[in-house]
């Protein structure tokens, strides 16, 4: 029963990151909204493989939160750059 609670806080939570992803005033806000949720999500996928005894879960909520990185990872350099092709030095020379 624990448990069932937990998720459904983390869903709570979801949906407050969400709102704030929509209605973030710049850009940075909404990244960080979507990795919000991103997180969240590997941790709902986590509890609901403990609530239905499948420890495969945890593999699942692992690869999920290395595409999460990346994806973000990805999102800023674009929009700090431009492109994904930018080498990313900070220094222009």
């Amino acid at each position: 029963m624990m448990f069932a609670i937990t998720a459904f806080a983390v869903l709570i939570a979801m949906g407050i990151a969400l709102a704030r992803a929509f209605l973030g005033p710049t850009v940075f806000d909404r990244i960080l909204a979507v990795n919000s949720v991103g997180t969240k999500t590997v941790l709902l996928i986590s509890i609901l493989g403990f609530l239905t005894d499948r420890p495969d879960f945890l593999d699942i909520a692992i690869v999920y939160a290395l595409i999460n990185f990346i994806g973000v990872i990805a999102v800023l350099k674009y929009v700090q750059y431009g492109d994904f092709a930018h080498p990313g030095n900070s220094e222009e020379g």
